[in-house]
């Protein structure tokens, strides 16, 4: 059964080129996204598995990246090392004035069979990306100076 995806838009007070380096430097993704990541390009076809503890077990994330359009626009497929089910992740940027708004598009978590293994429960990412966009990437690109 396929479910609509997660939308999640904010507006941020920074510019386009702040929030696209956070969306897409290793060193700046670790600081406000997951300081377990090791390696990330905004390249398609880049690959890079993110170990990521959730209620005391390891669940590898597996990142695939498929679409980049620089300063604009980054795709990457999502998916869990040893479960069934694969998302697509898309994060778009626009410039309005020196503010920035992202919108972020999580599609086909029901892929990852929420009823059955409750970790990937749709709630559960809606909470995620609501602290990540909501908050944390926010606070960061906002404290940041150039």
């Amino acid at each position: 059964m396929k479910t609509e995806p997660l939308v999640i838009e904010r507006t941020y007070n920074a510019p386009i080129k702040r929030v696209w380096e956070a969306i897409t430097d290793l060193e700046k993704m670790k600081q406000w996204y997951f300081s377990t990541l090791t390696e990330f390009e905004p390249e398609i076809g880049f690959e890079t598995i993110v170990d990521v503890k959730h209620n005391g077990k390891i669940l590898p994330h597996i990142w695939k990246v498929t679409d980049v359009i620089p300063g604009k626009k980054i795709s990457y497929e999502w998916k869990f090392g040893g479960y069934h089910g694969n998302s697509l992740l898309t994060m778009e940027l626009f410039a309005i004035d020196e503010k920035t708004r992202i919108v972020l598009t999580h599609a086909g978590l029901e892929s990852f069979e929420g009823d059955k293994y409750p970790e990937f429960a749709k709630s559960n990412f809606v909470e995620g990306w609501t602290y990540f966009i909501g908050k944390a990437l926010k606070e960061f690109v906002e404290q940041q100076n150039d």
